[in-house]
């Protein structure tokens, strides 16, 4: 089952890597026979799925998550191997949403309103004049 990044944009099973160990905490009289625990690989830099241009903005915005271009995605909070496998495909594809985002727009530079800097000031000098009704008359 491929994983789903975007409408347009699938990962496919061919490209995902798969272990399995035993998980950490409640399970029951299974706990230590089943290998729940999921890793899910993922060789970014050598994906055919995104586009290069995708790829490098992706490395660039993972930065420390990605080791010698693979991701690795670990999931154990249920007792079912499925379920673990399949939270670690639905992280991978938000990580990747967001890693493959469009940039926001650059912020356009502005300047305050006469409006705006005359409350200011006017907010200054009302608390200024609070401030001096504070202050001691003994001289």
């Amino acid at each position: 089952m491929p994983v789903q990044v975007t409408e347009t944009i699938a990962i496919p099973d061919s490209e995902l890597r798969w272990r399995f160990s035993r998980s950490s905490g409640p399970g029951g009289q299974g706990v230590n026979t089943t290998d729940s625990r999921v890793e899910l690989v993922f060789d970014l830099a050598g994906t055919q799925a995104l586009s290069p241009a995708l790829i490098e903005r992706a490395l660039a915005r993972l930065g420390s998550r990605v080791v010698e271009g693979t991701v690795v995605i670990a999931a154990s909070e249920f007792r079912s191997q499925l379920r673990n496998r399949e939270a670690a495909m639905e992280r991978l594809a938000e990580l990747l949403r967001r890693a493959i985002a469009a940039p926001p727009p650059a912020r356009r530079a502005t300047k305050p309103s006469k409006g705006a800097k005359r409350r200011r000031l006017e907010d200054k000098r009302r608390r200024s004049d609070v401030k001096k009704l504070r202050r001691s008359t003994d001289d």
